[in-house]
């Protein structure tokens, strides 16, 4: 695997650190910048590349969640896990439809976090077990102040099978191979998906594919 540029945004210097020492091992992973604030990170991109962040929610400045939702708007190929203390369902929620690709506690391992930088790379999205409990828990419950009414759920045979390989966490080229399709036409309809739901990204549509059981 080629290297992935990471970036830290995390207010506490100990633990920006501590997560910096922990990962060195890993020469796939090179952290290309630290910040302490949200808006020290938004500088720092201006002329650095990066393709993953992990981002605090408690900062100065602005906080994790108004970040979160600038990066997804403005740099939507940077892909962004939280590392958070909070474990409160809501803010998985909120984070995962607002252009978060994952969700990680602070009391993660540093082998969780590789995999989760290396899943977002490949499959644009990381599900870990807590995330995955909240979904469970949440399965069939509809987004507040969503007019499920007025919302068309119904998806194609084509769309349906699309939308389950992409929540069994295969790539666009895997999809492709298995449904004899061009991955262009994949990533087509995953893109149509996506703008249907008010997804921000393939986090978020599976999240929304879940917890309204559009899939098997």
């Amino acid at each position: 695997m080629n290297e992935i540029c990471v970036a830290i945004a995390d207010d506490h210097l100990l633990f920006r650190k501590g997560v910096i020492h922990s990962l060195s091992p890993y020469k796939e992973i090179r952290f290309v910048l630290e910040a302490g604030t949200g808006d020290e990170l938004l500088s720092g991109l201006s002329s650095t590349p990066v393709q993953v962040v992990l981002m605090d929610l408690k900062m100065p400045d602005k906080d994790g969640m108004e970040t979160t939702k600038i990066l997804s708007r403005d740099y939507p190929g940077i892909k962004v896990l939280i590392v958070s203390m909070q474990e409160d369902e809501r803010f998985v929620h909120h984070l995962m439809e607002n252009g978060a690709h994952g969700y990680l506690l602070k009391n993660s391992s540093p082998e969780e976090i590789v995999r989760a930088i290396t899943e977002v790379i490949d499959k644009g999205y990381y599900l870990n077990e807590f995330v995955k409990r909240i979904l469970l828990r949440t399965t069939g419950q509809k987004q507040k102040g969503l007019p499920a009414l007025e919302m068309d759920l119904e998806l194609s045979d084509r769309e349906k099978k699309i939308l389950q390989l992409i929540c069994m966490e295969f790539t666009a080229q895997e999809i492709a191979q298995k449904m004899e399709l061009s991955s262009r036409t994949v990533e087509a309809i995953k893109d149509r998906l996506m703008d249907r739901f008010g997804a921000k990204n393939t986090a978020g549509l599976v999240f929304f594919a879940v917890r309204h059981q559009l899939i098997d």
